[in-house]
């Protein structure tokens, strides 16, 4: 197994000691492995899109001003 330098601020560094017993270094590892996971499924399902990223950039910003809209109502 390769070993990776993981860099947090200080104030989230001294919660975490609060909990000795936590193996953080198993937290992370899961979180990194669930993240590359999703990242497979997103590359697979968007393979064979013809949207550029601009589009879907564009795309999320037209839906999160919609729901935005929606919420203030």
């Amino acid at each position: 197994m390769v070993s990776i330098t993981l860099s947090v601020p200080e104030d989230l560094k001294k919660e975490m000691d609060e909990f000795h017993e936590i193996n953080w270094s198993a937290i992370a590892r899961e979180a990194i492995k669930k993240r590359v996971s999703l990242l497979k499924k997103f590359k697979e399902f968007t393979k064979n899109s013809e949207l550029t990223e601009k589009d879907a950039v564009e795309l999320g910003k037209k839906v999160n001003n919609a729901v935005a809209k929606h919420y203030r109502k």
